[in-house]
């Protein structure tokens, strides 16, 4: 999210300039990271269930080529899409992880670094 004159919005491009300024993702004991952005960006106050079978379909056609899926999220109705997914992706065997912030992760203090991080590691054990 980059902040703008009527507060933050999504922007293309700039989750990807953000992660590549985090160190913490070049650290050996990291999984290696592939960043989709899906069309268009959308505010997760603005999501349907049309976008809870996008991002379901999306999993499904990447399944094979990663060990778990890391969803970044707003919190304004991340527990909708999570509840969404958990039947539309009943069975799998790798994790799915839905996370978010409270502060954006432009911002100082923001609690999506370590939500990511954390994120990311788990994403990566399938034996979740």
């Amino acid at each position: 999210m980059r902040r703008g004159e009527r507060g933050y919005a999504p922007s293309r491009g700039h989750l990807a300039e953000l992660l590549e300024r985090l160190p913490e993702l070049s650290h050996e004991s990291m999984p290696q990271v592939v960043l989709e952005e899906f069309e268009p960006l959308l505010d997760s106050s603005d999501m349907t269930p049309a976008d809870w079978l996008h991002t379901a379909r999306a999993i499904e056609r990447r399944y094979e080529q990663f060990d778990g899926f890391v969803v970044l999220h707003g919190t304004d109705t991340m527990a909708y899409t999570a509840s969404a997914l958990s039947f539309m992706l009943e069975g799998l065997s790798k994790p799915v992880i839905l996370t978010g912030s409270q502060v954006p992760l432009i911002e100082p203090r923001s609690d999506a670094r370590e939500n990511l991080i954390t994120s990311l590691l788990l994403s990566a054990r399938a034996e979740l």
